[in-house]
């Protein structure tokens, strides 16, 4: 899973195996991403998930 740097609006794309999953705008909406693909992981825990590839910055900031 690679979560793109904040977009100028905000949010950070999300992409899994090539797919766009969609617009996060923070870490509930990540996990609700994860839950759809079948993983149930607490938004309190995506910063911790070693496979998540966390680009330009890390899980802390959403915005532009």
């Amino acid at each position: 899973m690679i979560v793109h740097p904040p977009a100028p609006a905000g949010g950070r794309r999300v992409r899994v195996d090539g797919e766009i999953l969609g617009l996060a705008h923070n870490p509930t909406d990540l996990s609700e991403f994860l839950r759809r693909a079948g993983l149930e992981i607490d938004p309190a825990e995506v910063a911790g998930v070693q496979w998540i590839d966390w680009r330009g910055v890390g899980p802390d900031r959403w915005g532009p």
